[in-house]
């Protein structure tokens, strides 16, 4: 899909903060986080939404949903980490993502830069 953000990110077209990429997904920060470390999981195949994804596809993201919510806890050391799928109009970008969401009793005051770093320790 031309117009889509997301497309346009999983094609290197539009700079984001990447911490794991591959030929079926990009892992990125969000641009816009509601905490620190707040992650997208993104499928370079454009999909819609949960009912438009294939399972092969959404197995792999939960996979590596499995893998970057360690890695999240060893560099952010988040009380818990909640993850979340929006559809219809809750999802502002109509291609499908897995936010990976960490949260804390003490957050880190820390910019998404100095968030992108301490992640990219880990890794």
């Amino acid at each position: 899909m031309e117009d889509c953000l997301f497309c346009n990110i999983g094609k290197g077209e539009v700079d984001a903060l990447c911490l794991y990429e591959d030929d079926k997904i990009k892992v990125i920060l969000d641009a816009f986080p509601e905490k620190p470390g707040h992650t997208l999981i993104i499928p370079k195949k454009h999909f819609k939404d949960l009912d438009d994804i294939d399972m092969e596809t959404l197995s792999y993201i939960l996979l590596k949903a499995k893998e970057i919510k360690k890695i999240l806890e060893k560099a952010l050391n988040p009380e818990s980490i909640v993850l979340a799928q929006n559809n219809g109009k809750a999802e502002a970008i109509k291609h499908f993502h897995l936010h990976i969401l960490p949260k804390y009793d003490n957050e880190p005051k820390l910019s998404r830069e100095e968030i992108y770093e301490k992640i990219k320790e880990v890794l």
